[in-house]
């Protein structure tokens, strides 16, 4: 290549021109027009460029193909890249036309000039040649970027076809999720509307067993003062009968209560297995022979928070029912057990910490799903007409679920049931029962006031204070009462709890400012009464219905207590 051509060699041409002067007079031609050009005698350099794309074409003289090999030459040619396609500028003597000539047209693009030629034919057959060329490089630069646009595709498809896959898989868990929530949401509505129906039920149960308490009270104490006035065995064994139906009534108020969560629970520590162990006799009377009563009890087990005579007629009430699905007879089993921790079928129940379970099993006809479904529903029973009133295991969930814990059934037709309540645990020592005494006859002199808004529940209450032998009475309500102790001294006041206007918490307020001294009891058929007030407490309560017995024990004691205290007060003659 001449000395002072700095041209890049994809932009010089290559001049094969090995005889005379030809190769520096065409150079001197080239570099004229500003055109770069380098000799390649023997045409080593052309076969190169021919197959890495290189130079801007070749101007060659008709002697010189006889210097090339005319089948190397060829196959440069063909290995040329896609793009290319290498221009020739042919220089043949006027009228001379060889063999190498020939083939090279049959190869390549090649633009024949014959000589003695013009310098300007010469020139603008270069120039075309490089225009010719830098388009072909042009149309290479499009076709790496379009081959370079097409492996970017080809990896954005395979990227969005996995990243659609990982979309899809992330939708379909998103989903799951979703219909997982769903589903939750409806089972936590479903509880929520069965929780909503069964406070519904109870707030009506709880307003009736008041009203129903009230009117108990009229008829026992009445019944009760009948039997001991009454000399007649006739009249007395009416009077038995007609208690007895009263006390039943009681009891199914007690059931309500239970059910409506309202009643007034007295929890103690006691230890389950006692429990247990002392209901045998019991249990073997009420559900005869034909039924075999087993136990398997923890040794290990913890005390339990609860009602210690709620819970004996719970499994009283559950025994029953056991023994009534075994109708051809079976096999009874308690059981219990610690539970800790709480098991996530029942987390949505039970708040963490430690229970004890006491289950109760037979192998009786079992439930079908539907009646399982509705088994704590009040008033809901299988049995026939007059054979039960639907409240056991509904007054066994209200027990449950007021104690702190809850109660839950598994059953399979034709495998039998088991019914398991979950109470509390307590570290503190179970203190023992301790049985009522018979009534007590009064020791002092004593006049007591008499306070129920009720006229009925009013004159059995004084009649059967007066028939106790204390001095009675009465007001129907808190102004009367107000003005009863400023015209007199009393020893006691009992007055009802629920009344208009005035309660007996407000009177009892406005008393013990002015009358210190003086002992209140209180009595109601109401079960919610702490929503009354803090004052009313197990010491202070005489819940109702009561019996004459238990009126003149809790008086006795009362007084008893004011008298050990010094704080007699005595009587106005």
């Amino acid at each position: 290549m001449p000395s002072g051509i700095e041209t890049p060699l994809r932009d010089i041409f290559l001049v094969i021109a090995p005889s005379g002067r030809d190769c520096p007079v065409i150079g001197e031609l080239l570099a004229s027009a500003r055109l770069g050009w380098a000799a390649d005698n023997d045409g080593a350099t052309l076969l190169q460029a021919l197959v890495t794309g290189d130079a801007a074409g070749a101007v060659i003289t008709d002697d010189a193909l006889s210097r090339i090999d005319t089948g190397r030459l060829r196959e440069a040619i063909e290995k040329q890249p896609p793009w290319s396609d290498f221009p020739f500028i042919l220089l043949t003597r006027r009228g001379e036309t060889r063999q190498g000539s020939r083939s090279i047209e049959e190869l390549v693009n090649v633009t024949i000039l014959e000589r003695p030629l013009h310098p300007a034919s010469l020139i603008s057959a270069a120039r075309a040649a490089l225009r010719g060329r830098l388009r072909q490089r042009l149309a290479a630069r499009h076709l790496d970027e379009r081959e370079k646009a097409r492996a970017e595709l080809r990896e954005l498809a395979d990227t969005l076809e996995a990243k659609v896959q990982e979309r899809t898989h992330d939708l379909a868990a998103a989903n799951d999720r979703l219909t997982a929530e769903i589903a939750e949401r409806e089972r936590a509505e479903a509880r929520l509307l069965q929780a909503q129906k069964m406070e519904a039920v109870g707030q009506l149960t709880g307003g009736i067993a008041h009203d129903f308490n009230n009117l108990l009270t009229a008829v026992i104490g009445s019944l009760d003062l009948l039997l001991r006035r009454s000399e007649d065995e006739k009249a007395r064994r009416l009077a038995k009968n007609a208690l007895q139906a009263a006390e039943r009534g009681a009891q199914l108020t007690a059931q309500l209560l239970a059910f409506s969560r309202r009643q007034r629970l007295s929890p103690a520590p006691l230890h389950p297995n006692e429990i247990v162990s002392g209901m045998g006799d019991l249990l073997a009377r009420s559900i005869g022979a034909h039924v075999r009563v087993e136990t398997r009890l923890d040794p290990t087990l913890w005390k339990a928070l609860a009602d210690p005579t709620q819970l004996e007629l719970m499994l009283l009430n559950l025994a029953i029912n056991a023994r009534d699905a075994m109708p051809a007879g079976g096999r009874l089993t308690i059981a219990t057990q610690n539970v800790e921790p709480v098991p996530p079928q029942l987390a949505s129940e039970l708040s963490p910490g430690q229970y004890v379970a006491i289950s109760v099993s037979d192998t009786g006809t079992g439930m079908s799903p539907s009646v399982l479904a509705r088994a704590f529903e009040p008033f809901f029973t299988t049995k026939e007409q007059g054979k039960g009133t639907g409240l056991g295991l509904a007054q066994l969930y209200g027990f449950a679920k007021q104690s702190g814990g809850t109660a839950r059934i598994e059953s399979r037709e034709g495998e039998g049931t088991t019914v398991t309540l979950y109470l509390p645990r307590t570290r503190e020592e179970a203190v023992p029962s301790i049985s009522a005494g018979r009534e007590v006859k009064p020791t002092q002199r004593a006049r007591i006031l008499v306070v129920d808004d009720d006229e009925d529940v009013r004159l059995v209450a004084a009649t059967m204070i007066e028939e106790i032998g204390y001095e009675v009475v009465s007001a129907p309500n808190g102004e009367a009462a107000l003005k009863a102790l400023d015209e007199g001294r009393f020893s006691l006041l009992l007055t009802d709890v629920a009344m208009p206007g005035m309660t007996g918490v407000d009177l009892a307020r406005r008393v013990r400012p002015a009358y210190p001294e003086l002992p209140i009891l209180f009595a109601s058929g109401y079960a919610d009464v702490q929503t009354f007030g803090a004052e009313l407490t197990e010491e202070n309560m005489l819940k109702k219905p009561y019996r004459i017995a238990d009126l003149a024990a809790r008086i006795a004691a009362i007084l008893a207590e004011r008298r050990s205290e010094g704080n007699v007060v005595e009587l106005r003659r």
